[in-house]
């Protein structure tokens, strides 16, 4: 298992202990990205998807795959990506110390609370493509065990992208961060529906946006691009405990 590094956020200079991601090979190897030691973190203001993924050779069958660049989301609203040694570094034969750990299960890169013991692994969907990061909410939202989950049809009428038994849910696949209206509009279908709630945001949320959600109790996710949503305040926590049993709010 890779090992826990810590972590300065550039932005609250809060630390943290991360551990990188492992991602399974097409060979079958798990291959860890190796988060350069002594590397500067850098706050992200606005994503792109170019710059969202780096070239890395598998150490056991040399085969090279773009994969997810290791980011998380800082309790402070930023958003921080940590420096990786490449494929030229992997070349060059300087890749860290424990950049390959053989017989590690992929990992999620924030401190997601331990599911019920009924709950089977989860599995991501990488994302891609904004129609990934829908997927990608969609299969968690099963995953905690909600039913009948759905796309909602046209958005632009009231804001929600994935519906299920009593669950509306938002995904903003920009590379904004999102904003406190959304998080309100969010909050009022919520009411009107008598219904749970959940965010997802693959750029983090603006600092009003965060607030805003914990004073109306609104449930935010932040995914990167392994497609693992990860929470990032209490009420998000508490929806990953409780699952369908919740509040409805």
């Amino acid at each position: 298992m890779a090992e826990r590094v810590p972590v300065r956020c550039p932005a609250c200079d809060r630390e943290h202990a991360y551990m990188a991601p492992t991602y399974p090979c097409a060979c079958g190897a798990p291959l860890a990205l190796p988060v350069l030691s002594g590397g500067a973190p850098e706050q992200i203001a606005h994503k792109s998807w170019d710059e969202s993924w780096v070239r890395l050779r598998c150490p056991d069958c040399g085969r090279t795959d773009e994969w997810p660049m290791p980011e998380f989301d800082c309790a402070c609203g930023a958003l921080i990506r940590l420096p990786v040694a490449g494929e030229a570094a992997q070349e060059a034969g300087s890749l860290p110390v424990g950049a390959h750990q053989a017989g590690a299960p992929p990992e999620p890169t924030g401190d997601v609370p331990p599911p019920p013991t009924d709950r089977p692994p989860f599995r991501p969907v990488t994302i891609r493509t904004g129609r990934d990061a829908l997927t990608a909410a969609a299969q968690f939202l099963k995953w905690l065990g909600f039913g009948g989950i759905r796309l909602a049809g046209d958005r632009t009428a009231n804001g929600i992208d994935l519906r299920g038994d009593g669950l509306v849910a938002q995904v903003d696949p920009t590379t904004q961060p999102t904003a406190a209206r959304d998080v309100e509009c969010l909050w009022l279908n919520c009411a009107n529906e008598d219904a749970v709630g959940a965010f997802f945001s693959l750029a983090g949320y603006a600092h009003d946006a965060r607030l805003r959600a914990d004073q109306l109790g609104v449930p935010l996710f932040v995914m990167d691009l392994t497609g693992t949503p990860q929470p990032v305040n209490d009420a998000a926590d508490d929806l990953i405990r409780t699952g369908p049993g919740g509040t409805a709010g």
